[in-house]
């Protein structure tokens, strides 16, 4: 007798259960907070070079007596603007460089890393990006990293391996002298995130009955967009950099007290053949939901190893329709996670207020979640995924016609474009684990996962377009959003039909064929419908370790 069994006696989703899974979905807070704070940490101002006659106190709009900005530095027609990165030299009256000292516009922001490590001009601009995509970098290598780790020696001890990383890296970032260990230290944070989220998640999410696991997935990503108003208050009140990015890692040492009650996962327990550990477990977990499991159940409990060999996921190339399938998927994970990180770190370009921005780009998520809880079972998985990438993407695309002086017009469809691209990543998952075959569900799940780590990798670089050309950005992020959504109208449908379980299911799934093939093999119910539901919470059950969430 496997664990699932026991679940309807213990409830699918008891007391027990409702307090476990509230206090482990608290730590995507955290999570959030270190994934979202870039925005301020990393805040760009406007800045000039410091003349050699100017002290380190100099204020940025002014300069000193009998100097005027029009014999002091040459004219930028591109920005429209005095150079940033060129002055006279007063000698010769040549152009040259600043020579790496600047003076910055401190009204907006008094401290960041860009002011701090001067991340400004040709020589060092890149290093500005080069640090949000290490951050980035450091998640996909957590995921990879984190999972393998939780599978060989327990999901407990790398939730708090991962909690201890993050506090104390995530000081000493805020502590870091020079550039290189702020983005060293801020990788690890980045990584950490992964081993408390996903883990974390996991051990949640696998003591949900299969009916209440939608609804459970959906709502935890609530935790995580409450991450963005705690963000946009800390860095309000915090306007220090490094004050700011201690204060963002210590709410990581109150998660440190889950080690007194914090429970292994009984999956994991009975695949290591640990069953009196997992046992002991399950005995709280009916005390506290007031049931009573026979003893029976208990001496039947048996390992959850899948008895079902995994294949390669290069093997689906061998297949034309579903190699094409998967590239498609492929794509729409990159697509999803770079839009989805580009709009979110995009907030102080939009114009407007940098915090009120940065909320309202938190806000548009919760109707986004909501819209999939009513959606998801009604419209399909299909119907949700290119409405939403196409609606999101015509809004990012038509900001580049908005004029300069419509501030607000611009923050509305930029924020349409992200409640867009948050239902539609929220969806992907759904509709990519249940279009591959079982055989290789696992591996292509992941594999979507490190596609989708690379777009959000990507997408700062994105951003710096804005340089050339400040609408450019949400133009891209539009027109791919228009291509995936298009694209997607060629992955079938999965809402109430049969899940494909090999390879070969996996080639003719959505077509006429496939329908045949099942109605032949008989799998229909007393009712006349398809008998999916064993298959479907079979498919959650055996899927939920790798359930990558849009945040993750």
């Amino acid at each position: 007798m496997k664990f699932d069994s026991v679940l309807p006696v213990i409830g699918e989703f008891g007391r027990y259960q409702k307090r476990v899974y509230i206090l482990l979905c608290l730590p995507a807070i955290s999570c959030a907070l270190h994934k979202l704070a870039w925005v301020f940490l990393g805040a760009k101002v406007d800045h000039r070079c410091k003349l050699p006659i100017e002290s380190v106190d100099a204020v940025f709009n002014e300069l000193p007596s009998g100097y005027l900005f029009n014999e002091s530095f040459p004219w930028d027609g591109q920005r429209e603007m005095w150079s940033q990165c060129l002055r006279f030299d007063n000698t010769t009256g040549a152009t040259i460089s600043c020579g790496g000292e600047y003076v910055y516009d401190k009204r907006k922001y008094e401290s960041s890393t860009f002011i701090d490590f001067n991340l400004v001009c040709e020589e060092r601009k890149m290093m500005h990006s080069h640090a949000q995509a290490l951050f980035m970098a450091g998640i996909l290598l957590g995921s990879i990293g984190f999972g393998d780790l939780s599978d060989r020696f327990g999901r407990r001890p790398v939730f708090f391996l991962s909690l201890v990383l993050q506090v104390v890296f995530g000081i000493l970032a805020g502590l870091a002298p020079e550039y290189f260990t702020f983005v060293i230290a801020r990788m690890v944070v980045g990584a950490s995130t992964s081993g408390i989220f996903l883990v974390g998640f996991v051990i949640a999410m696998e003591m949900v009955g299969p009916t209440k696991r939608m609804v459970a997935g959906v709502v935890c990503q609530y935790f995580f967009t409450a991450g963005y108003f705690i963000t946009a208050i800390f860095a309000y009140f915090i306007r220090d950099w490094r004050m700011l990015q201690i204060a963002l890692s210590l709410p990581g040492l109150v998660f440190l007290s889950y080690y007194w009650f914090f429970p292994e996962s009984i999956r994991w327990l009975l695949a290591r053949g640990r069953k009196e550990e997992a046992v002991e477990i399950l005995r709280k977990v009916a005390k506290e939901n007031k049931v009573t499991i026979p003893e029976e159940m208990y001496e039947g409990l048996c390992s959850e190893e899948s008895s079902k060999a995994g294949t390669n996921i290069l093997q689906v190339f061998r297949y034309p329709r579903l190699g094409l399938r998967a590239v498609n998927i492929f794509f729409s994970w990159f697509v999803n996670s770079g839009v989805y990180y580009g709009l979110s770190l995009n907030t102080s370009n939009l114009g407007g207020n940098d915090y009120l921005n940065f909320a309202i780009s938190g806000a548009v998520e919760i109707p986004a979640y909501a819209f999939l809880l009513f959606s998801l079972n009604r419209l399909g998985r299909k119907a949700v995924l290119c409405g939403c990438m196409l609606a999101g993407g015509f809004a990012m695309s038509a900001c580049a016609f908005i004029p300069d002086d419509s501030t607000w017009l611009l923050i509305t469809l930029s924020m349409i474009g992200k409640c867009c691209i948050t239902a539609s990543y929220g969806v992907i998952y759904i509709l990519t684990a249940e279009n591959f075959p079982t055989v290789v569900r696992n591996s292509g799940v992941g594999t979507s996962s490190m596609f989708a780590r690379v777009g959000g990798i990507l997408s700062y670089y994105v951003l710096d377009l804005k340089d050339i050309w400040k609408p450019l950005p949400l133009l891209i992020f539009g027109g791919l959003s228009g291509i995936a959504g298009f694209l997607a109208l060629l992955i079938p449908e999965t809402l109430n039909r049969r899940l494909p379980e090999t390879l070969e299911d996996g080639e003719a799934f959505g077509t006429s064929a496939y329908d045949k093939r099942r109605t032949s093999l008989n799998e229909f119910d007393g009712s006349g419908e398809p008998n999916s539901q064993n298959q479907n919470i079979e498919f959650e059950n055996n899927h939920v370790k790798n359930h990558k969430l849009p945040n993750s």
